[in-house]
């Protein structure tokens, strides 16, 4: 019955590519679609399997993949990763599986719920993962975000350099100014607006290990007068700040707590403050999280769409004064950290295993290819109080002096 029912879906899912399929019994299926695309051959080596992927169509094949249960002729993972999003997107999405959708929608709330001793857990599950592996496929400056390629050619580091740069001109920082840099990672962003602006930075982060190296980092570099990192929930943090930068953490609030991280950053802006959060985005209505995500990488996590965000911004009574959607610069970033991770792939399985190697490649190839085929960008959303905090135009953004 499984097996009929796998058939009915991938006849009807595959219209770009061809995709050949060995099933649990020995029996080889071609699926082919009207439009080019990959030819990708699987073998599905678990009866189990075909019922799984039904149910639960990228649980099933991500978990049958990682566990080595689904395996893909010459292991093309891209070309098989491309075949499965790039048909999604030309359907819409997994429309047939509507019910479970729905039903997942309809408890987003229940897994999105982050109070601080739920967050935290949800940080160290992937942030306090051995600081080795992060060396083995970040910049030096270990930016865990999305870099920012105005030319094509940059490196890794030139572009993750250009997208702090682009964050602190919308910050329009002055010499002295109080920055608060929400979920501040290994200290990167706020090392560079310490050292090359001058400003006071309060760095937060929920995770042990970030917080440690964020600390040595500063002392390393001899600005632990300028960057004080530490170990707390932004919604502990007192005081008034000229300016809030937050990046790549926003994805980690959940839904129930848009308006009070939208209140909490009205509450601790000064009356001419700015605030700049860079989050990952959907341009599309507001949806779900792959449960494979929400359960191998990020539990809690979740992609927001613009009308969430701006509906909660408009609640907390925050003036919206620019917002950029960056397209394909995540791509970029990503595949520059699928390459190295595989340059690095032996390092990595030196410190985890070869279980957990398929599980990152599989995470950084359908993240990369999510951006490049699929709905998924960047939103960069300046926040301040009062109309004249910014300039009226862009143009300061792009002067040389």
């Amino acid at each position: 019955m499984w097996i009929k029912a796998l058939h009915s879906f991938m006849t009807y899912m595959v219209q770009q590519g061809r995709l050949s399929i060995t099933y649990p019994d020995g029996n080889v299926q071609i699926y082919e679609g009207q439009s080019p695309g990959p030819k990708v051959a699987i073998a599905l080596n678990d009866p189990a399997l075909p019922r799984r992927i039904v149910l639960s169509p990228k649980m099933g094949i991500s978990e049958g993949y990682v566990d080595g249960r689904l395996t893909i002729e010459n292991d093309d993972l891209e070309g098989f990763l491309r075949l499965c999003i790039g048909n999604m997107a030309a359907r819409g999405g997994l429309k047939t599986h509507w019910p479970l959708e729905m039903l997942r929608y309809l408890g987003r709330r229940a897994a999105q719920f982050n109070p601080a001793s739920r967050s935290r857990a949800n940080v160290a599950h992937h942030y306090d993962l051995s600081g080795a592996l992060y060396d083995l496929f970040l910049d030096d400056d270990r930016q865990y975000s999305c870099a920012y390629f105005p030319r094509p050619d940059m490196t890794l580091e030139e572009a993750q350099d250009a997208k702090k740069a682009h964050i602190a001109r919308k910050l329009l920082l002055r010499p002295g100014m109080r920055v608060l840099d929400i979920g501040c990672g290994w200290g990167g962003m706020g090392l560079t607006l310490a050292r090359d602006y001058d400003a006071k930075v309060v760095g937060v982060t929920l995770s042990e290990e970030q917080h440690k190296i964020a600390v040595q980092r500063a002392k390393d570099a001899g600005l632990e007068d300028r960057a004080d990192f530490r170990l707390m929930d932004y919604r502990d943090v007192d005081g008034q700040f000229d300016r809030i930068v937050s990046v790549g953490m926003f994805e980690h609030v959940g839904v129930p707590h848009y308006r009070e991280y939208f209140d909490k950053i009205r509450e601790l802006l000064t009356p001419e403050g700015v605030a700049l959060i860079h989050t990952i985005g959907r341009a599309e209505p507001p949806g779900t999280t792959s449960p494979w995500i929400q359960k191998y990488i990020f539990p809690g996590g979740y992609v927001p769409a613009l009308s969430e965000m701006s509906r909660a911004v408009e609640n907390a009574g925050l003036m919206p004064t620019d917002v950029e959607i960056w397209r394909l610069h995540y791509a970029d970033t990503l595949r520059h950290w699928y390459n190295r991770f595989m340059q690095n792939i032996d390092k990595a399985r030196a410190l985890y295993d070869e279980r957990f190697c398929r599980m990152w490649r599989y995470y950084l190839l359908a993240s990369e290819l999510t951006f490049r085929l699929g709905r998924q960008v960047v939103f960069q959303m300046q926040l301040a109080k009062a109309h004249g905090a910014v300039p009226l135009s862009r143009d300061y953004l792009y002067r040389s002096n």
